[in-house]
């Protein structure tokens, strides 16, 4: 798929990965539809790259379908599904509407946004869909059932939509960062990734986003090679990964997380 003169949307647009995606699809020439709830930074940001803002909450369905037509008007091509929630911590400190927000955002979003725009895209025989996932849609950790509920329901979707869009001209990416050291859970939470765990930066994460389309990859997993490895080991044999990761500390990674995320649902 070629990013110059290509009308893409990017959902969670003012987040640290969104904001660099969204410089970086600027620099490769795109035409840019860009969304995110935070009114505050996302025209500032618009207005610097030359793009065109949609302020929408995709925990909303009408701004949901809102968002949906002014991005078929504007003819676009290609779908970057970026948008996500924190949703650490121990699912029963979670209420329902916690539950259905988390969901809504990580996952019933891009699988909505993704069923109405392929159409159009399969009748141009043109098109791109992307959804930003995580290493947590591989394998499990501790503190992260909901999220990881979330990330293995989109990996699901995406490898399959891809299967059945094969030879419409439309392709599907599934992009899985591992952890992230300059945005995001993080760097916002100020939690401590496990000791011995590297992270990767936004940049990687953008420019390996940017490659998976051109290239249409199906699954592109953006982390140190160590982690991408247990990641799948892990996916093969959970028992061992729990092992691993409680010897590892990954408990109290989670806590820290959680604990960063509490004052932010």
């Amino acid at each position: 798929m070629r990013i110059s003169g290509t009308t893409v949307l990017l959902t969670g647009a003012t987040g640290g990965i969104g904001q660099t995606l969204a410089r970086a699809l600027a620099a490769r020439g795109a035409k840019l539809l860009l969304t995110g709830r935070r009114e505050e930074v996302l025209r500032p940001l618009a207005e610097r790259l030359g793009a065109r803002a949609i302020v929408a909450d995709l925990a909303d369905r009408s701004d949901l379908e809102r968002l949906v037509e002014e991005a078929e008007a504007a003819d676009t091509r290609v779908l970057i599904a970026n948008a996500a929630l924190p949703s650490s911590g121990d699912v029963l400190g979670y209420d329902t509407d916690h539950l259905d927000r988390a969901l809504d955002v990580n996952l019933r979003a891009p699988l909505l946004l993704s069923r109405l725009m392929a159409p159009r895209m399969v009748a141009a025989g043109s098109g791109q869909l992307v959804m930003i996932g995580s290493l947590s849609g591989r394998t499990a950790s501790p503190g992260a059932a909901l999220y990881n509920a979330a990330k293995f329901g989109l990996r699901g979707f995406a490898l399959g939509l891809r299967q059945d869009l094969h030879g419409t001209g439309v392709g599907v990416t599934l992009v899985q960062p591992g952890f992230v050291g300059d945005a995001g859970m993080f760097a916002d939470s100020g939690a401590s990734t496990p000791p011995g765990v590297r992270t990767i930066t936004t940049g990687r994460v953008a420019a390996a986003t940017l490659r998976g389309i051109e290239r249409n990859r199906a699954e592109v997993n953006v982390a140190p090679l160590e982690l991408r490895f247990g990641s799948a080991l892990g996916g093969l044999f959970p028992t061992l990964a729990e092992r691993a990761q409680r010897g590892a500390g990954a408990g109290q990674t989670s806590r820290q997380l959680a604990d960063g995320q509490r004052d932010k649902r």
